[in-house]
């Protein structure tokens, strides 16, 4: 399929799910649910553990010094960027789902002197047009509103808030489903859309590039049963792409690359268009096929015209922790659930600022021999999500996984405390900041002058229930127990992000 094709299929299948709608989901719902959308502020201000769910009005912020409780590691300087959805409501419409809201970019600055804070949103074009509207234009991934602008291809409705990498200098704000946007890494002004190259103006770039330690960096983006492979040199320079068929799926969100290949799992989601017609929005459109297969997609990274497709039961998993090979057995390690009920039924009602319990989330592991083309999957027990590894071991063996897990049960699953899990002994390390907070993903920073994979830092944000602020938490990656060598506490609160990266002074 040529690039011509290929927007045009994406256009065809923005405009058809946006435009069969014939009014507003808002309008669609019953009294009681639309009601509910309607109350949220109340709501939120009911249930203070959701405030960082509500969102700002599309304001940035900064704070010169946060509040310094502990003591901040000597070497622990760099930019810590994280990114996520910020904005939910306009003119009185508030989104339904968590993945719907406008992308708000932040930059935790470590330096001799503290740690400051900087958000801004991404100007992306359905930004800057919502803002002098005052009010929704383009549908939203869950939330199908009838489209009141041109749709031209799937960017008209990128919102930029999933990841933010650094990348030959620049800043990358993701979204899976469309372009990458640039921005300053020192201001967070938006530089606007990047292209790789002509041929490739428009594709999807998903939100989880994985880079390996020299530098390399591996993506792909999928759209209407086509998968685009992408590689780049440590200089930031595209060396090869493909586009090439998919297994079918409505959603994949994630990848894991190891020494000689790049691993994807598709889970059986459909989507059934004839419920987008009828107005639903995409997510709610989306099926679980419980009786069909995961498809696990094997490509070699030397060629991508080599890969093979194996099966699996059922699962489902938004994250991938790392994966490495030896004697041609891949083992890969991501987090599991069993299907799409967080994503129908729990984020829509966090969405309203329902306190509800979430479905768990667990470490699975998969071993793919190559050799015998078979596949065998071992699990564990803990509730967590968004694993990381060491960097310095992407796609390499690893020992170590770290994660946010949910330790108090009476936060419904919320994560709020951090572990360490050892692959090779099962053993786990572990801290829990009881019920007062819940956390984000945490990431994993060498330390200066470390050679050794864990001698780091596992560095976090986090939001303090009770003050109604949010953090940022320092601890010693061989030592969680111990509890955070340092938290760097803000006068305000932040939206809850999805990802990010930490990026140290050189």
């Amino acid at each position: 399929m040529n690039r011509r094709h290929f927007l045009q299929s994406i256009g065809a299948a923005a405009a058809t799910a946006a435009t069969t709608a014939a009014v507003p989901a808002w309008a669609q719902q019953s009294d009681a649910a639309s009601a509910s959308y309607r109350r949220a502020p109340e709501l939120f201000q009911a249930n203070p553990r959701l405030t960082c769910l509500r969102g700002f009005q599309g304001q940035d912020i900064s704070s010169d010094a946060a509040w310094i409780e502990g003591k901040l590691p000597a070497d622990l300087r760099g930019d810590f960027y994280r990114n996520g959805p910020g904005l939910f409501e306009r003119g009185g419409q508030r989104y339904h789902h968590w993945f719907d809201g406008d992308g708000l970019v932040h930059a935790w600055r470590f330096g001799d002197k503290g740690v400051s804070h900087q958000a801004r949103f991404v100007r992306t074009k359905k930004f800057v047009a919502e803002q002098q509207a005052g009010e929704f234009l383009v549908p939203a991934f869950g939330t199908a509103i009838k489209p009141k602008i041109p749709l031209r291809s799937s960017d008209t409705m990128n919102t930029a808030n999933t990841n933010v990498i650094r990348m030959d200098g620049r800043l990358l704000a993701l979204w899976e489903g469309g372009s990458a946007h640039a921005m300053d890494a020192q201001s967070l002004e938006t530089q606007g859309i990047v292209n790789w190259a002509p041929e490739l103006a428009g594709m999807p770039f998903s939100a989880h590039p994985k880079m390996e330690a020299d530098g390399s960096l591996w993506n792909f983006g999928t759209m209407m049963g086509k998968i685009v492979l992408y590689h780049f040199s440590p200089q930031g320079k595209l060396l090869k792409h493909r586009i090439m068929n998919a297994p079918s799926t409505a959603m994949v969100h994630d990848f894991a690359i190891s020494q000689k290949h790049m691993i994807f799992l598709f889970s059986p989601i459909s989507l059934n268009m004839d419920a987008v017609r009828s107005g639903k929005s995409m997510v709610d459109a989306m099926e679980w096929k419980a009786n069909e297969s995961v498809k696990i997609m094997v490509v070699e990274k030397a060629d991508f015209s080599r890969f093979r497709i194996l099966e699996i039961p059922a699962l489902m998993l938004f994250h991938f922790g790392n994966a490495w090979e030896e004697n041609n057995v891949i083992h890969v390690d991501f987090v599991k659930s069993d299907n799409l009920d967080n994503f129908h039924t729990w984020m829509p009602k966090i969405m309203r600022g329902e306190d509800v319990v979430s479905e768990p989330s667990s470490p699975a592991f998969l071993q793919i021999d190559l050799n015998r083309n078979k596949v065998s999957l071992t699990e564990r027990s803990e509730n967590l999500e968004f694993p990381r590894v060491d960097p310095r071991v992407v796609g390499q063996r690893n020992r170590y996984l770290y994660y946010p897990v949910a330790v108090e049960k009476t936060m419904n699953n919320m994560l709020n405390g951090v572990m360490r899990l050892d692959v090779e002994t099962g053993k786990t390390d572990s801290f829990s900041f009881g019920a007062h907070c819940h956390l984000e993903e945490h990431v994993v920073v060498p330390k200066a002058g470390s050679t050794k994979e864990g001698e780091a830092w596992l560095v976090g944000v986090g939001f303090d229930i009770p003050h109604q602020t949010s953090f940022a938490s320092v601890f010693d990656a061989q030592n969680l127990a111990a509890g955070p060598v340092a938290l760097a506490h803000l006068p305000y609160w932040l939206p809850h992000c999805f990802h990010g990266n930490f990026y140290a002074s050189t």
